[in-house]
Order: structure tokens, then C-alpha cells, then sequence
């Protein structure tokens, strides 16, 4: 078996060229700034190739089923082995999927129940929520309910007549408040508040009924029924999206009353082992559960008691510990889903796999992740290859070989600058090597603040009767563990009280091949009548998704051709040369630049050429995210992820309620940037705080805490182990608090 990888002649995106070996069996992190050519390298080349390669080897049916790779620009890649890729996209699922079904937890403790709880109801699927057998009747097996918030559904200060219900189509003239008006149960002219509980009961929760004494406008076929079991039946049970935000603003979803969450119905919650039923399985902190399984003594179970244990030690490992089987994969965070994903793989006995990562660390504490690293030194020693895409200097350190790429972004980069161990690498002159090395201080002053923000003894999830103070016009830092009760203490109680705040979160940038810089910031439109008013045209001849589109590719700037179980091949567009746009549009001129040359220019070309305030303020967003090198039509589905976050930071910069706002709160800021980029982040900050702001940033970046004027630290762990504040302060004093793993990695971090 040959020893290495060798990719020779990767061109895709910014790549020059690249050549490049990778160890098999060892432990390769591929490091650089955001929009360097790690994603190209790793994702569009490598992982892109041996997942193509792997499907090439199914029947051409097979093929059309399974997801299309396309070929990537390289010369060959020699000695390439299977590869399986983790990345940040949230497992998502509907309702029903939940971390235990996801993990296949669930189905290993349906089997344990089916052999040894008492009383025996019936085999393995009997205990599925997704059974008819085991599913709660009232909920279905989804473990809520939605139920309807009456003082949004109703003006009891109106009557029927002036409209008093708060829902399309049952206002006045409306077709539908005809079957409540006309039905003769009710005077249409008294007011809501006036109603008898009878009177009430009857417009709301009535199951059907024949109105005996009806207008004759009622209609003659039809039959009564309460306004909310008529909502019920011809919106909610019919999934109509036309009216889901008033549905949302009617209703709230509260835990089931007759399963209290666990999804399953009376029956196989009466099934126990050790007085524990598999309802109470599900609610438990992975840990609990795992303490639980200890208790347990049955040699005729012991290879499913060891299968259960082994993964849920693999959730512990990489700090999922806190989660709940019962948890829906949809609220979980990209960091989570990664973490989950590594679960499954993590207990398989498959060898000679190349594993490959992308950004692991994302949404990490420096504490979670020493037990990641745990986790990819354990696949290493299982003979496998392990390729990590990450920033992270924990991450970095346990590599065997480290590929840095640059020097810079975008054009910029896309070359190998270092290939060495990590002794060699903090000598070496590039800008990840330099950010390692740089030193950090303190804030060790400690600021008169007179007036902050104040939460009292509040409580929600994991968090139970705690209080914060977080001073006004400074930056404070919200860290600690994964779980241990960030969200919940600043994105939710803290946004109960002062819901003036702007949230930046991590919701991803979606974006395809017809969405670029200039539409996400919403300056297109700006740009395409400059050139109309030039030209005396419409505004929708300098659109390629209008009638400026190329003839032959549609506005596409390539022809996709289906060779069939081949694949497909992307080729550049003969007739627009891959600009875009048609004849017509390309013969008019703004400053020399066609529209096509006008996309191919960087921000920083750009931004001296404008007049409009709008564009300028906009392109000096990008410059003050470090974006200037990006050019104006590059498209969202070609930007890293690092470059994403570091738009949609330009984006908020540019929204309008932002002056008025005086509380501003990000959420993980780090996610995807570089420490080099981190920088500029802080820059930015800074300039924010100089504006009066009150900054409150829930972080595990090391460089970012060093930086706080004040510290808001949770834990001590996450999930039912965490949820307490146990420093609040200056960050010179965190310094010396024993019971904070910020603090212990902090230390660390200011003595390197």
C-alpha cells in the first residue's frame, strides 16, 4: 500500500497549480485564511474526486439516484482511498428526527426494552414512536402540541361584526365569518367580552353541528364548527403555507400534555426496567442515561448494553453530554450536527477510510475540544487518514503534517506556503504561522461603569434563578462550555427584556451560481439603472437573469451537459465567453467598463469609482470586513465559508435600524475566520463601541475573550451540568477563578 495522496495539478477556483502530498494514516490539517483555497484543495478537489470515483463504481441507475460530483480541475490524483466528509451543514430532518434516531441510539434502546422490560408489550418497533403501536395518540408521536393563544386570535373588544377574529378570511365581508354570522348562534353586534362561557365554547371548540336556526345566507349544505377546529382542519392539517405567519402568531407550541414530551403512548411508557420506563430514557442528559445503562445487569443483553454505552461515551467524548435523545435535530447548531455526525462514525470498524473534516472547532470551547482531538487520534490509530479543515491552534497542534495555503485570498491565494510539522511551522513567515505566534494581553484595566443592563433571578432550559449585569456601553464577552447555557441566558431572557437588540447569528448565507456580492447587499438594482439611464433602456437589460440573459446559456455563463452515469460537465459558455450577458447589453459603457467588466472588478477597484452613497457605503462595509479582494460578481456559492460570515457581518453593518439600536449582540462571530481575520473583526468592534454601543458577544475565541471589558462566564459544563453564572467581572480577575475552564485555557493562551 503506497504511503501517500498525491494530488498533482489542482486548478478549481483560485488554485495555482497546486501539488501537494498527504500522509495516509496521519493526522493532516489544512490551514490559511478564509477564501485561501482550502475549501478548493480539500472539498471541490479531493473529497469532490473520491466520492465521483466511489459512485462511478454503482450501476448507472444507482448513479442517478446518489448525489452528482462534479470533475474537478486537476491534473490526477494518485492513490486516492474512500473518503467519508463531516461537515457544518445541521442535519435538519422534520419533527420527527431526533438526536436518538439520527445516532440510531434510539433504535439499539427500543431493542434492549423489547428483550428485558417488564411487563413484555410487544418486539422492538412496538416501542417506535413512529409506530401506530407506540405512537401517543394525542400528539401523534411528535411529542407536541400546538395550542391557540386567545388574546391573539381574538378582539374580545370587537364583535363578530367589527371583526373580533384576528385571521384571514374571517374578517368583515370576509367569505368565511358568513358560517359564524349567519349561523343564528350568536348577536353579531355584542362584544367578545360579553360572551358566556357557553357562548364562547360554542364559537370556538364546537365539533359540528346544524344550525337550527340559520340565515338564509348560511350555506344550505353546509355543516357549524368552532373557529378554532376550523383553522385547524383546513390549514394546519393541510400544511397551507399561505398562512403559517398568522398561524404562528395565533398559536405556540407547548410539550404534549399526555406523553409530557417522550413521544410514546401509555403502553410502552408502562414497560420499565429498573422502575425506568424508555419515556424517562429519552429526557435524560446523555450522561444520566449513561449512568442509568450502568445499573443494569443482564448477560443476555450484553452486546446491545455494550453497543448503547459505546456511543453514548462517543457523545460524551465530543461534548454532547448535555443533549437528550428526545432533542429534534432541527434546533441543533451546525457545531452540534458536525459532533453528531462524528458519532456514528466514530464507532464503526472500517479502516483505510480517508476522514475528512470541515472546521470541527466551529462552535467549540477550548475544554470540548481536547476530547475532539481524542477522537481524531482514535481514528488515526485505526489505520485511517484524517484531513481537519480548521483555524483553530488546538486543532492545528495535533497535526502530524500541517498544509498551509495563501499568502493571501481570493486571487491572492490558492498556493501551498508551508508543508511541515508544527515545530517547523511556527518558524515559517506566513500569516497563520504569524497569528500563532503573535502574544495577547489583557484588558487590565478595571473601567468605573455606572449604569448596565440587569437580568434578576430569571430562569429558562438548563439556566435556573441566576443574575447578570452587563454594563452599557461596553463590550462584554458571554463564554463557556458548549451547552452550558449562552444562548439561553443572553438570545433568550436577555432579548425578553431588552427586545431593542439586534441579533447577528449563525444563520447561513444561501446562496446560488444567479446570487452574488452585489444582490445579497441589495446595491444590484442601483448598479443595473446607472447603466439603463447610460443606455436609455430598461433596468432588465443589465440583468442576466432578465433581458440581458445570453441566448444560449440563459444568464448562466457555462452549458451543463448530462453524460449520463459520466456525470455532468460544466463548459464555458461560447457565446458570452462566460460574461453572461447578451450583445445588446455588453455594447453599453459606464466608465469604460461594460457591465461583465464592471462584475469582474474587486471592492477595492470599485469603491473609488462610485458616486452613489448607497454602493460606496456598502463596498466600504466589504473593505472594513477585509473583503476589498473579492470581486463584484463572484457568486455566493463560490465564497468560503469564512467569507460568508465575514458578508453577512458587511450586511449588518448596513442595516438601518442599526443606528438606532443601542444594544448589539453576535453570536459566535468566529465561526469560519481565520485568527488573522479575527483581527479586523475586533477592529471592527472597537469602532462599534466607539459609536456608543453596548457590545455582548457569546464566543469561545480565545483572542476575542482576551479583548472583553467585562466577562459573563457559564458552566461549569453544559446541559444539566452547567446553566450557572460562575464569574462575572473584569477579565483581569476570571484570571484567578479555579472553577472556570475559560480561565484555565485563558491562562494558557496569555503565557505562549
Amino acid at each position: 500500500m503506497t504511503k501517500t495522496i498525491n494530488i498533482l495539478g489542482a486548478r478549481s477556483n483560485n488554485l495555482k497549480n497546486v501539488s501537494v502530498s498527504i500522509p495516509k494514516g496521519k493526522i493532516t490539517v489544512v490551514t490559511g485564511i478564509s477564501g485561501s483555497g482550502k475549501s478548493s484543495l480539500i472539498f471541490d478537489t479531493l473529497a469532490a474526486e473520491s466520492q465521483r470515483l466511489l459512485n462511478e463504481t454503482y450501476s448507472s441507475y444507482v448513479q442517478q439516484i446518489l448525489p452528482h460530483y462534479e470533475r474537478p480541475i486537476v491534473d490526477k490524483i494518485v492513490d486516492l482511498p474512500v473518503s467519508i466528509v463531516i461537515d457544518q451543514k445541521k442535519i435538519g430532518g422534520n419533527i420527527r428526527s431526533t438526536v436518538g434516531t439520527a445516532t440510531d441510539i434510539y433504535t439499539s434502546l427500543r431493542l434492549l426494552y423489547s428483550r428485558i422490560a417488564q411487563p413484555f408489550i410487544g418486539y422492538s418497533m412496538t416501542y417506535s414512536f413512529n409506530n401506530p403501536a407506540g405512537m401517543c395518540p394525542l400528539c401523534q408521536g411528535t411529542g407536541e402540541n400546538l395550542t391557540f393563544d386567545l388574546n391573539q386570535l381574538l378582539d374580545f373588544d370587537r364583535s363578530l361584526a367589527e371583526g373580533a377574529i384576528r385571521f384571514p378570511t374571517f374578517q368583515p365581508g370576509g367569505w368565511r365569518l358568513t358560517r359564524y354570522t349567519e349561523s343564528g348562534y350568536f348577536d353579531n353586534h355584542k362584544k367578545i367580552k360579553q360572551f358566556s362561557p357557553t357562548e364562547l365554547e360554542k364559537l370556538l371548540y364546537d365539533k359540528g353541528s346544524k344550525p337550527p336556526n340559520a340565515s338564509e345566507k348560511f350555506p344550505k349544505t353546509g355543516y357549524y364548527t368552532g373557529v378554532i377546529d376550523r383553522i385547524q382542519k383546513t390549514v394546519i392539517e393541510k400544511n397551507t403555507k399561505t398562512y403559517q405567519k398568522d398561524i404562528e402568531r395565533v398559536t405556540k407550541t407547548i410539550e404534549c400534555p399526555e406523553c409530557q414530551g417522550s413521544r410514546v403512548n401509555s403502553l410502552v411508557r408502562s414497560a420499565k426496567i429498573n422502575h425506568v420506563s424508555i419515556a424517562d430514557c429519552v429526557k435524560m442528559p446523555i450522561q444520566e442515561l449513561l449512568s442509568f445503562l450502568n445499573t443494569i445487569e443482564n448477560k443476555h443483553i450484553d452486546t446491545i448494553l455494550s453497543d448503547l454505552k459505546n456511543r453514548l461515551e462517543t457523545m460524551v467524548s465530543v461534548g454532547l453530554d448535555y443533549l437528550t435523545l428526545a432533542r429534534t435535530t432541527g434546533t441543533l447548531s451546525g457545531g452540534e450536527s458536525q459532533r453528531l455526525k462524528m458519532v456514528k462514525h466514530l464507532n464503526s470498524s472500517l479502516s483505510d477510510i480517508l476522514y475528512i473534516f470541515d472546521e470541527p472547532s466551529v462552535g467549540l470551547h477550548p475544554e470540548d475540544i481536547i476530547g475532539i482531538n481524542r477522537i481524531f487520534s482514535s481514528l488515526k490509530t485505526k489505520g485511517n487518514t484524517v484531513v481537519l479543515v480548521d483555524h483553530d491552534p488546538d486543532i492545528i497542534k495535533l497535526a502530524d503534517v500541517i498544509i498551509d495555503l495563501g499568502p493571501g485570498a481570493g486571487v491572492n491565494g490558492g498556493k501551498i506556503t508551508f508543508q511541515g510539522n508544527f515545530s517547523k511551522f511556527l518558524d515559517a513567515d506566513t500569516l497563520t504561522a504569524n497569528a500563532l505566534t503573535t502574544k495577547h494581553e489583557l484588558d487590565s484595566e478595571r473601567k468605573n461603569y455606572s449604569e448596565f443592563y440587569t437580568l434578576e433571578n430569571v430562569s429558562a432550559h438548563n439556566i435556573k434563578r441566576q443574575s447578570a449585569k452587563l454594563p452599557k456601553e461596553a463590550m462584554t464577552i458571554v463564554s463557556g462550555l458548549a451547552g452550558s447555557g449562552k444562548s439561553t441566558l443572553i438570545r433568550t431572557l436577555f432579548m425578553e427584556k431588552y427586545p431593542e437588540a439586534i441579533t447577528f447569528d449563525q444563520t447561513p448565507i444561501r446562496g446560488s451560481n444567479r446570487s452574488n456580492v452585489l444582490t445579497y447587499l441589495n446595491i444590484f438594482d442601483s448598479i443595473r439603472q446607472t447603466y439603463a439611464k447610460i443606455a436609455g433602456k430598461s433596468t432588465s437589460l443589465f440583468t442576466f437573469n432578465g433581458a440581458g440573459a445570453c441566448p444560449e446559456c440563459k444568464g448562466k455563463g457555462y452549458i451543463k451537459y448530462d453524460l449520463a452515469y459520466m456525470g455532468d460537465v460544466r463548459q464555458e459558455c461560447e457565446k458570452c465567453h462566460g460574461k453572461r450577458y447578451n450583445e445588446e447589453a455588453l455594447s453599453y459603457r459606464w466608465n469604460g467598463y461594460t457591465i461583465a467588466d464592471f462584475f469582474q472588478l474587486t471592492v477595492a477597484e470599485a469603491y473609488p469609482l462610485m458616486i452613489s452613497l448607497e454602493v460606496k457605503e456598502a463596498l466600504l462595509a466589504l473593505i472594513e470586513v477585509n473583503l476589498a479582494y473579492i470581486t463584484l460578481g463572484q457568486s455566493l456559492d463560490t465564497l468560503s465559508g469564512g467569507e460568508r460570515q465575514r458578508l453577512k457581518i458587511a450586511a449588518m453593518l448596513l442595516k438601518k435600524d442599526l443606528k438606532h439600536s443601542s444594544i448589539l449582540i453576535f453570536d459566535e462571530p468566529s465561526t469560519g475566520l481565520h485568527e488573522h481575520d479575527i483581527k479586523s473583526l475586533l477592529e471592527l468592534l472597537l469602532k462599534l463601541k466607539q459609536m456608543r454601543k453596548t457590545i455582548i458577544v457569546l464566543e469561545h475565541n480565545l483572542s476575542i475573550i482576551s479583548q472583553a471589558d467585562w466577562i459573563i462566564d457559564l458552566g461549569p459544563r453544559g446541559g444539566s451540568n452547567g446553566g450557572k453564572i460562575i464569574f462575572q467581572g473584569y477579565p483581569i480577575d476570571l484570571l484567578s477563578n479555579e472553577n472556570s475552564y475559560t480561565a484555565k485555557h485563558l491562562r494558557k493562551f496569555l503565557r505562549k
